[in-house]
C-alpha cells in the first residue's frame, strides 16, 4: 500500500514537472521588461525545461536553464546596471544561447566562451532559485486550486435537513 502510495505519487510530480516545463511562467526580473524577452528565447527555455526534465527522470538534480538565466539577466539589465561579473555571466548564458539555437555569433568583442570558477557558482545559484521560484509558484497555484475544488464541492454538497427548528 505504502509502496504504491510513493509510487503515485512520484507519477504526479513527473506529470506535474512535465507540464511545468510547458506552462510555468518564465521568471523576469520586476521592472516590466519580462514581456520584451524575445519569443526565440521564450521557446529555448520551454525546450531545454524538457531536456532538464529528462536529466532529473535520470536522477540529475533539477535546475533552471541557461536561458532562463539569460532571459532573466536580460531584465535584470534593462532595469539597473549589474557588476562586472554578472555582466560577464549574462553575456556567458546569452553567447552559449546564441549558439545553441541558432541566433548567429555574439560580436566578438563581448563574446564570453568561459567563465571562473566563483561565476559558475553564482550562475548554479542563480539557476537553482529560478527553478525553485518557478515550481514553488506552480505548487502554490496547485494547492489553491484544490482548494477552491474541496471548498466548491463542500458548498455543493446536498444539506441535510434540520430534525427541529428553534
Amino acid at each position: 500500500m505504502e509502496g504504491q502510495r510513493n509510487m503515485d505519487k512520484k507519477v504526479e510530480k513527473g506529470i506535474s514537472d512535465l507540464v511545468g516545463a510547458l506552462s510555468d511562467p518564465i521568471i523576469a526580473f520586476p521592472g516590466g521588461w519580462g514581456e520584451d524577452i524575445p519569443e526565440w528565447l521564450k521557446n529555448a527555455i520551454t525546450l531545454e525545461r524538457l531536456v532538464e526534465n529528462m536529466k532529473a527522470l535520470k536522477g540529475e538534480e533539477p535546475t533552471g536553464t541557461d536561458s532562463e538565466a539569460c532571459a532573466y539577466l536580460m531584465t535584470v539589465s534593462l532595469t539597473q546596471p549589474i557588476d562586472r561579473d554578472w555582466t560577464e555571466i549574462y553575456l556567458y548564458v546569452a553567447n552559449r544561447a546564441f549558439k545553441k539555437w541558432g541566433k548567429g555569433q555574439m560580436p566578438q568583442d563581448i563574446a564570453i566562451d568561459s567563465i571562473d570558477k566563483e561565476q559558475e557558482r553564482e550562475l548554479a545559484r542563480l539557476k537553482a532559485w529560478l527553478y525553485r521560484t518557478r515550481t514553488r509558484a506552480r505548487q502554490d497555484s496547485d494547492r489553491a486550486n484544490r482548494r477552491q475544488a474541496k471548498a466548491e464541492a463542500a458548498s455543493n454538497a446536498p444539506k441535510q435537513m434540520a430534525m427541529f427548528e428553534f
